[in-house]
């Protein structure tokens, strides 16, 4: 048995693992090591278990933060869809909608992450309570986020002229965008929140445009079982013995797992610090290159 430790990076969050292995365990990928890896996706099935979750929760802190939106859709009864696929059809038109709104606004095109949840009836027969839950990028005010999801086809000059148009504008449902929150977590809360496991179903799906998981070359010979313990067991949890080993970053969780099998798991979640950026960045933001419209 030996000791690996796992890093996956998406954006500026990162997240490590550093657990023990056999050498058995690792004959099958024996060659594999010491390439960056990019993580594959959890299939549609398994949305509710824990490593759908947890992948979820690195690509919405690697793609979305404060100043991003949380939009939850809902149906009314006379638009209720009867199938999962008549609703992603529905939500589809309403993600091309707030495309397109972003080209004409000359804002960043949109990036977002949908999940789309819903229960079978008791025979089977059809679906109900099927809702959205979307995390989009910023760039829209609300108003605008939330009109959308209708069918009919917006007057945008009129809405401009108009303070009650939008409040004429039939919807599909209830519409309700939120300004993203968030804590020393980054958004984890929030992507918890919409991947909890329901009495019933969910899908999920995201754009292209995402900045992906990825997994640094594993490295297997910086810790032994004894080390492990030892910092697993520490007042802090070795806190303090990870910043010195990972300086660029700040860490705002460490939690050792025992299991009786292998003996200590220790996990770590981090964010890049601003000064380890660099200065590409910096120019970035200073260059203006997207309009904002808030």
């Amino acid at each position: 048995m030996f000791i690996r430790e796992k890093k996956i990076d998406c954006g500026q969050y990162r997240e490590v693992d550093i657990i023990p292995r056999t050498d058995n365990a690792e004959r099958a990928v024996k060659g594999k090591r010491g390439k960056r890896i990019r993580v594959t996706a959890p299939k549609q099935k398994d949305i509710n278990e824990k490593n759908a979750r947890r992948y979820l929760v690195q690509l919405g802190n690697g793609n979305f933060g404060k100043g991003d939106f949380h939009v939850s859709l809902t149906y009314s009864a006379d638009n209720l869809p009867s199938t999962v696929e008549a609703a992603e059809k529905f939500v589809g038109n309403y993600l091309r909608k707030v495309s397109r709104r972003r080209e004409k606004l000359g804002v960043e095109p949109l990036k977002y992450i949908l999940v789309t949840e819903y229960k079978h009836t008791k025979d089977g027969s059809s679906i109900t309570r099927i809702h959205h839950h979307i995390i989009m990028n910023g760039g829209l005010n609300r108003t605008e986020i939330e009109a959308m999801w209708t069918k009919e086809r917006i007057n945008w000059k009129k809405a401009q002229n108009d303070l009650n148009y939008f409040d004429e504008i039939n919807q599909i449902g209830w519409a309700n965008a939120d300004r993203i929150q968030v804590d020393e977590n980054g958004i984890e809360a929030l992507c918890k929140y919409i991947t909890k496991e329901p009495q019933g179903k969910k899908r999920w799906s995201s754009s292209r445009n995402l900045i992906r998981p990825e997994q640094m070359p594993n490295a297997d010979s910086k810790y032994s079982k004894a080390k492990i313990t030892r910092l697993a067991t520490s007042a802090d949890a070795g806190k303090k013995y990870f910043e010195k080993q990972f300086p660029l970053y700040q860490i705002v969780s460490v939690q050792p797992v025992y299991y009786d099998e292998t003996g200590w798991h220790i996990y770590l979640k981090m964010w890049k610090k601003d000064d380890a950026i660099g200065k590409k960045r910096q120019r970035r933001k200073g260059e203006g290159k997207w309009k904002k419209n808030t």
